[in-house]
């Protein structure tokens, strides 16, 4: 039987990220009710709270070094988004104030050894009102000196499953023209994401919900290619210069392959939480917003077929992680699921009057111990029978326990 612990933080959480499996663990949560404060908390892996610091301005998830195992968050000051990094023992080690234009918000980063990697939106955290002024990324080095910055051009969008009916219509159901965002808004979840020498940065339409991902060379800043614009979900690096980009709502539900070329060279009819395993192996629960759910979780195959495993009753999903034997683990509709790399299911913790539905990514820490958060619950379930992580490019690489959307080589 599993053993089961909960530990309450000072707000809801927004991200969780470790060094290592065994800790500590770092988490960031809105400073109780007030949503322009950060609290960053690390805990032991036991649950034990070691420190807390806040920080002015909204929440994000923490990113944890490679190279130092430090944690390093964003927050606010006086007229500027900085970055900081902040060793275990809760010590700021350094603050980077990235350069950028007094309307510019910071809205997503990456740590690049001792660089960062950022995307800039105008006016507002998270928003652009468009003003003939375009979405930016950057690569900052220590200092915050701009290594090279490149503007993407979100102009005018269009997606077949967007329709309209007016007066200009004679009253029928037609395809939405062509329009342009009012505002923009970084896609989450990981609207940002470096595979060697390709960054992948999404943005999407605030009020449609449609996006486009461009691709561009970590090295100059160049850009390489764009998806066309489209429904963009959950996204994944599936190796050096090499993504996921799914696609669900408007009639779409699936997932594309992009190269280092910006090409697609697969696409599977399905759309998940995608954990790739260290053989290149792609499965995990399947999301779309649809109820009652027609989900399953499933197995994507190389030569483009879909693999169906247990029904998923529910909607909310913890993003999954996976272990070395290929078992995957995620809460959704109040049970905490364990999911062979045979489709197998079983059950290690079930709580169906919990309906909390804000929810962080799953981690994978010592001797089979899994930790989410719920709300500003941070759960630790034990005794799972887990392996330790599978060393796959997503989400249990960099991109999974440090919290970090970064794969080196």
């Amino acid at each position: 039987m599993v053993a089961l612990r909960t530990v309450r933080m000072p707000g809801q959480v927004w991200g969780l990220a470790a060094p290592g499996q065994s800790g500590p663990l770092f988490v960031t949560s809105y400073r109780g009710r007030d949503l322009l404060g950060t609290v960053l908390t690390a805990l032991d892996v036991s649950g034990q709270v070691l420190w807390k610091r806040e920080f002015e301005g909204h929440p994000g998830p923490p990113r944890v070094s490679s190279d130092t195992g430090n944690v390093w968050i964003t927050h606010r000051t006086p007229g500027h988004d900085v970055v900081c990094e902040i060793d275990a023992s809760g010590t700021v080690v350094q603050t980077i104030a990235p350069m950028c234009e007094r309307s510019e918000r910071l809205c997503a980063f990456a740590v690049l050894g001792q660089r960062v990697i950022t995307a800039w939106l105008r006016v507002e955290r998270g928003r652009l009102a468009l003003a003939g002024r375009a979405p930016r990324i950057a690569l900052h080095d220590n200092d915050g000196g701009i290594h090279w910055s490149t503007p993407t051009a979100l102009d005018k969008i269009s997606y077949p499953g967007v329709v309209e009916a007016g007066v200009h219509t004679d009253g029928e159901v037609r395809p939405m023209r062509s329009w342009s965002p009012r505002s923009i808004r970084a896609h989450h979840p990981t609207p940002l994401m470096v595979a060697g020498d390709r960054v992948a940065a999404t943005f999407g339409d605030d009020s449609s919900g449609i996006a486009v991902t461009f691709f561009l060379d970590t090295r100059d800043g160049r850009l390489i290619a764009a998806t066309p614009p489209g429904p963009t979900g959950h996204k994944a690096i599936l190796g050096p210069g090499e993504f996921l980009i799914g696609s669900q709502g408007y009639g779409a539900f699936s997932t594309s392959h992009y190269n280092a070329d910006g090409t697609v060279v697969r696409r599977w009819p399905t759309h998940t939480m995608p954990l790739i395993d260290s053989q290149g192996s792609i499965r995990g629960p399947e999301f779309e917003n649809v109820t009652p759910s027609r989900s399953h979780f499933v197995a994507l195959e190389p030569d483009g077929a879909v693999r169906k495993g247990l029904h998923l009753p529910g909607y909310y999903t913890s993003h999954p992680v996976l272990d070395r034997e290929g078992t995957a683990v995620f809460w959704r509709d109040g049970r905490l699921l364990a999911i062979t790399a045979e489709l197998q299911p079983r059950q290690l913790l079930a709580s169906p009057d919990d309906q909390r539905n804000v929810m962080s990514r799953t981690v994978l820490l010592e001797r089979g111990q899994i930790a989410f958060a719920l709300g500003d619950e941070l759960v630790l379930v034990s005794d799972t029978g887990l392996s330790a992580m599978n060393d796959g490019p997503w989400p249990c690489a960099d991109g999974g326990l440090h919290g970090n959307p970064v794969q080196a080589n």
